[in-house]
């Protein structure tokens, strides 16, 4: 079972450099803090991560069909996308170049449900022989062993 979702946005109109600055303080918390922290962010920058954000773990919570609280960064990075090459006229007709950046950002969620104890609410990890048991299947073997 695959289980990782992978989000891509291109062609956002804010530079890379804006959007990175923000970028290390993400990656150390669960995707859902980094979503609660970025609402309250005034700059530009954090209302682009913060939509992007939401969106891959929508995305993630679709696919994996998985609670958010589980969900973990895989990879978080943030590429250069595509340079508008514009000019203003500078002394004695020469050019002065402008680039207008774009960026890509990629988000890759994983959830680690091999590592947990509880799955769900009726499925259960047995720990003796590393497989998972359905609770109510487990009352019913023991019926049977008595009999």
């Amino acid at each position: 079972m695959n289980n990782e979702s992978k989000t891509y946005l291109k062609n956002l109109a804010i530079s890379p450099k804006k959007l990175r600055f923000y970028l290390k303080s993400i990656k150390k918390t669960s995707p859902k803090e980094a979503l609660e922290g970025l609402f309250y962010g005034k700059q530009k920058a954090t209302k682009i991560l913060f939509n992007a954000l939401k969106s891959a773990i929508n995305n993630a919570k679709q696919t994996l069909k998985v609670d958010e609280n589980l969900l973990k960064f895989k990879a978080f990075t943030i590429e250069e996308g595509l340079k508008l090459k514009r000019y203003r006229p500078g002394s004695r007709g020469t050019p002065k170049p402008i680039l207008r950046r774009r960026s890509h950002i990629k988000i890759i969620l994983t959830t680690d449900l091999l590592k947990k104890d509880v799955i769900g609410k009726d499925v259960v990890k047995d720990k003796k022989n590393n497989e998972k048991i359905n609770k109510n299947n487990k009352k019913k073997k023991k019926q049977i062993l008595k009999i």
